[in-house]
């Protein structure tokens, strides 16, 4: 059985910088003392929804998406920039490069924290200390009523979650998913015991083909078939 949530939509702007250090371990300046996810071996704060869109309307921070430049020209948080997370591509004129290093940043994407969090941790280890990862993503902004741009933000967004298991060995590692007509990723962690779920905010055909891509395994299907049962290799 299709397992989806339909998500609601929202519709503004933001900015602004924070002043401050690295802590004497070389971790970021985590101010709040948010939880952490660990990411490419740096320590990334996830920001509550809550707190970013308070720093968001205050003009206190900037934000950044950091998935695909398909998912963010559809639907973004309003003023956000394009500044990629590894996994999901590549820019030649990254904005971020522009702003001062004591710039409080927020990353976002929609799986709800892992490519954020693998493009905040890029940039604390660039000196960015000021930066944070939204830790219910993209979809806790939309279900907040929080402002959005982009040329997709009144489709009918659904969210699939698609379940999948691979070798224990492989925990911490991550898994991708990738849509193979279009320019749209999502990437999950593998648990201690070799499962994963993938998560992705689509308002696109079912019978499109995906990719799931584990350290040991691809498989291809539709969402249709990739959402029944579990995916392994």
């Amino acid at each position: 059985m299709n397992r989806r949530t339909v998500l609601a939509v929202g519709g503004a702007a933001a900015f602004g910088a924070v002043a401050g250090c690295l802590g004497d371990n070389g971790t970021p300046a985590n101010e709040f003392d948010y939880e952490t996810t660990t990411t490419n071996g740096t320590d990334v704060p996830l920001v509550p929804v809550d707190d970013a869109y308070e720093w968001y309307k205050n003009d206190e921070a900037k934000f950044a998406d950091a998935r695909t430049r398909t998912q963010y020209q559809e639907r973004r948080i309003e003023g956000a920039v394009f500044s990629p997370a590894k996994d999901a591509g590549s820019v030649d004129d990254d904005p971020v490069e522009e702003w001062s290093t004591d710039t409080r940043i927020v990353t976002y994407c929609g799986c709800p924290h892992h490519l954020s969090s693998q493009r905040a941790a890029a940039l604390i280890d660039a000196g960015y200390e000021h930066t944070y990862a939204i830790n219910e993503g993209l979809g806790g902004w939309i279900n907040g009523g929080y402002p959005l741009e982009g040329s997709a933000i009144d489709a009918e967004w659904e969210l699939y979650k698609i379940d999948g298991t691979t070798d224990s060995e492989y925990a911490g590692e991550m898994v991708l998913l990738e849509q193979l007509e279009e320019n749209r990723v999502e990437v999950a962690p593998i648990q201690d015991d070799g499962s994963y779920t993938l998560q992705l905010h689509y308002a696109g055909s079912t019978d499109s083909q995906f990719r799931v891509e584990a350290p040991d395994y691809t498989v291809e299907g539709t969402l249709e078939e990739l959402t029944n049962g579990t995916v392994s290799g």
